[in-house]
């Protein structure tokens, strides 16, 4: 029997079956490549090559080849879940959503319910995932992902102290589950006792899957730095991050060599030439820094204006960028900066509309400016330039030592891959100076940059050049962001319904003596 329920008679299709089985994906795929060349309508062998294609990350190949197979009769439950799950995959929400709910309706599956309420939360729906998330874990009490997620939504909400009771409920079911003990940790106020902590303690002893044993270190390190036991908490930092940094395989020499071929290739005679009429009425800003540099806290400041609107991080940028580079990729080998270098005017325009069409499912006003803070953007802009004219990049730089040492100490997932050692994240930061002087020397004035210091210090003497850059008069809302009610999916989301404060200045001074390799990468920076 194949993974799509039915058992197969057909020698080649049986065969391909089995390579499925092993995970020998591009095997089973050229093997069904040259089947369908004799029999092209054939939709079990479309499912599967559409199958191996998603599991191989050829996400447009993979939409293409399951669309075709239920074009062709192809009616199996597996069929539609695996375009649902590509759909998904390539952050397409509002499309992916009602594929699930089907999906959903028809199994009765809690775990397909639970891809609902995630994508509720993508679509700027939260009260409805909310509401979901609550019926879900009724159901299944003794479900800790699901009391997890409930928790993230909760947390995201400002509903702080309801998370911490569903991270606990989760914990009470395994308190192996490290995940849901970092869910706590990662909340910005003292919540662990003496209890807690040997809790972890005893759980990290017999931990063996490293999926909790990373987020354990995590949570133990932050609650021993707030009882100021410096040197154990580094210990456990730096344990959590090795066994990230294990599970991947980063290359840090990819991203220098990437802004180097951006100062080689890019300069002010191409930048000035890129087209200059916007597309569509709205102006997207795009906050472009670091992760933990004060982008949550500019984004929140910039969106209590009444001409902003903040809409969060939005993963649309890098899902254009992937299924653009799965096309340029097919034709031959090329690099990122030289496939945006020779994209055509019609295909930036299509990019750019479909950008803005995606955006359009989280906006809630008809401000003329909208925000998305996707960290990642930093190192898309050119692409960003290219696709949207109109757009604004606004850069906030909080100094290298406070920046680089809080991503070391936040329980990333691997979109953060450069965090998981100190040489890697300081050389990240280094880069991304490199790319924002190149920028400041051959299109001043494109990005706008703002110091965190000084913002923390003197707000409105940091954001007046801002609103003179986005051609906005000043608004004294600016100041009461902690006012402004909005659900905030990042680790500051306490922080931002709060007034200003130095809080997150030189938190990296008690570990001063264990950061001398962070310092060697910065240099100067440092």
């Amino acid at each position: 029997m194949d993974n799509y329920g039915t058992i197969s008679t057909n020698p080649a299709l049986a065969r391909a079956q089995g390579l499925i089985d092993s995970e020998q994906y591009e095997h089973a795929a050229q093997l069904l490549v040259g089947y369908l060349r004799q029999n092209p309508n054939d939709h079990r062998a479309l499912s599967k090559i559409g199958f191996c294609a998603m599991r191989l990350g050829a996400l447009g190949q993979a939409e293409h080849f399951l669309r075709s197979a239920i074009a062709r009769g192809a009616r199996d439950f597996e069929a539609r879940r695996n375009l649902a799950a590509v759909m998904s995959q390539q952050e397409r929400p509002l499309e992916a959503l009602p594929m699930f709910e089907q999906l959903a309706a028809e199994s009765g599956d809690h775990s397909l319910k639970a891809i609902v309420a995630g994508l509720l939360e993508k679509t700027g729906r939260s009260d409805d995932a909310r509401a979901l998330y609550k019926e879900l874990v009724e159901a299944r009490a003794d479900h800790q992902p699901l009391w997890l997620a409930y928790g993230h939504s909760l947390r995201s909400a400002g509903e702080v102290d309801q998370a911490i009771a569903a991270y606990r409920r989760a914990i009470a079911i395994d308190d192996e589950f490290g995940e849901a003990w970092w869910g706590i940790a990662s909340i910005k106020r003292k919540v662990f006792d003496d209890a807690d902590i040997a809790a972890m303690r005893q759980a990290l002893a017999i931990a063996i899957d490293p999926r909790n044993q990373a987020p354990l270190n995590f949570a133990l390190a932050r609650a021993l730095h707030d009882r100021g036991e410096y040197e154990a908490a580094f210990r456990h930092y730096d344990e959590g991050n090795r066994i990230r940094a294990e599970s991947l395989n980063y290359n840090a020499e990819e991203l220098t060599q990437e802004v180097s071929e951006v100062e080689r290739l890019v300069d002010a005679a191409y930048l000035n030439g890129l087209p200059k009429e916007a597309l569509g009425d709205s102006t997207p800003i795009f906050i472009v820094s670091l992760p933990r540099s004060g982008s949550t806290l500019l984004e929140q400041m910039l969106g209590s204006h009444p001409s902003i609107e903040p809409i969060g991080e939005l993963p649309y940028i890098p899902a254009i960028l992937r299924s653009f580079m799965e096309m340029a990729t097919r034709r031959g080998e090329i690099t990122v900066t030289q496939a945006i270098m020779q994209l055509p005017d019609q295909q930036a325009q299509a990019f750019g509309r479909e950008y803005l069409r995606r955006a359009q499912w989280h906006r809630t006003t008809d401000r003329p400016f909208f925000i998305d803070k996707l960290p990642h953007n930093w190192g898309n802009i050119l692409l960003i330039r290219r696709i949207l004219p109109q757009a604004r990049f606004i850069d906030i730089r909080r100094p290298a030592m406070d920046c680089c040492f809080s991503n070391f100490t936040q329980s990333f997932t691997s979109a953060h891959a450069s965090s998981f050692t100190l040489k890697d994240v300081g050389r990240s930061y280094v880069d991304n100076v490199r790319l924002m002087d190149h920028l400041k020397k051959v299109a001043p004035g494109m990005v706008q940059h703002v110091d965190y210091s000084r913002l923390v210090a003197d707000a409105q003497s940091e954001l007046a050049p801002v609103m003179e850059y986005l051609g906005l008069p000043w608004d004294d809302a600016l100041l009461q962001f902690h006012q402004l009610d909005r659900v905030v999916r990042t680790p500051s989301s306490e922080q931002v319904r709060r007034p200003l404060n130095r809080d997150g200045m030189e938190v990296w001074r008690p570990y001063s003596e264990w950061l001398d390799p962070l310092r060697e990468v910065l240099g100067d920076l440092a």
